[in-house]
């Protein structure tokens, strides 16, 4: 399949509620997409890099110029999504940039062969269970307000965003209303230093799940160090950019469980690879989510319905974040979503509302 053109596309979408983490708010998403164009088909990525380079070194207007520099002109003729991965490798970092072209022309691909992403990609299930990200709140009454409604909405997991100074309250506030039985966990999001280990081993009384990237991303060490003083697991997120990244902290005991962002790491097919590391290392996985459109959901649950991803993750239900998808949404059945099963991501923008939300569009023919 030739690929005869690329089309980058701009959207803003307001979320529904303010989600607030250690490192900011964000209130709409500026949502950079990648269509990739063939004779037989058409397919579709979705950046998940921020507005501002807060959660990492990427932001949309950076990953948009360095596909318009870099990645779109070195694709190779034919949309082989194996090819597309060793051509872009030359071009250091920019991950999120290169997902979600490497997407594009990997759902393209599967829509002209009428296969589906979860075939794709090994899938095992036919449905996912859902957890649910919870923004740091002004008060332990509205966040428990937040998470008694998830749960009557089903959601099977809560994850809570914490700080220096909202960190323990929230979390026992949390445990004694929802009890024992519920699956909790954390997401610190880099916000502490090995110095605040005695504080965060005051967690391990709340029976969590795991506490998520406690620590900052490119110390591997001091999370092994912190791992020996906590009994709650580690998990890591942004210190895990490559399948080597997921090895080395393996070996170090930097954690013991393993959130997978596709765009983090440079796409599905090395987010497949940290799985099967993972599976072979026994280190638990689950899909991390960046407030994805229905696009990036859709690859998503994909990817969580993977034999290794043993844990709920952040695959939302698209009311989560939205009012109004560019796809039709994705809507949680007894805690669970279903994985898509047509051809390539299985969904497809709405023309109307995409239109609607569009800020801008560029084609670059190739």
């Amino acid at each position: 399949m030739k690929i005869t053109g690329v089309e980058l596309r701009r959207i803003a979408l307001p979320l529904v509620s303010p989600f607030r983490t250690s490192f900011g708010t964000e209130t709409a998403r500026d949502v950079l997409l990648v269509r990739v164009v063939t004779p037989e088909a058409e397919g579709w990525g979705e950046c998940v890099a921020m507005a501002e380079p807060l959660y990492s070194s990427e932001y949309v207007e950076g990953a948009a110029e360095v596909l318009r520099r870099f990645l779109i002109p070195a694709l190779p003729d034919r949309a082989d999504v194996h090819a597309v991965e060793r051509a872009l490798a030359p071009v250091k970092g920019h991950r999120m940039a290169k997902a979600a072209l490497e997407t594009a022309v990997l759902d393209a691909r599967l829509r002209a062969t009428g296969q589906s992403f979860g075939s794709f990609l090994g899938a095992a299930r036919d449905r996912v269970p859902c957890g649910v990200s919870v923004g740091i709140m002004d008060s332990i009454p509205q966040l428990l307000d937040a998470v008694e409604g998830y749960r009557a909405q089903g959601y099977v997991r809560i994850k809570l965003k914490i700080q220096p100074g909202w960190d323990l309250a929230p979390v026992r506030a949390v445990r004694e209303r929802l009890g024992d039985d519920v699956l909790l966990q954390v997401d610190a999001n880099a916000a502490y230093t090995l110095t605040d280990a005695p504080h965060l081993a005051r967690l391990d009384l709340y029976d969590l799940l795991l506490i998520e990237q406690p620590l900052a991303n490119d110390d591997l060490v001091q999370h092994a160090l912190l791992a020996k003083r906590l009994t709650t697991p580690i998990c890591l997120d942004e210190s895990i950019e490559s399948a080597q990244h997921a090895a080395a902290a393996i070996t170090l005991g930097s954690c013991s469980i393993i959130n997978v962002k596709p765009g983090r790491v440079g796409g599905y097919l090395e987010a497949r690879r940290i799985h099967d590391l993972c599976r072979a290392h026994g280190v638990a996985v689950w899909c991390g989510g960046m407030l994805e459109t229905g696009l990036g959901r859709a690859a998503n649950i994909a990817l969580a319905a993977l034999p290794g991803f043993t844990l709920p993750g952040d695959t939302s239900a698209s009311d989560r974040y939205f009012a109004t998808d560019i796809t039709p949404p994705f809507i949680l059945d007894d805690g669970h979503l279903p994985v898509p099963t047509g051809p390539g991501l299985g969904v497809e923008p709405i023309t109307a509302i995409l239109d609607e939300v569009t800020t801008a569009t560029e084609w670059i023919p190739l």
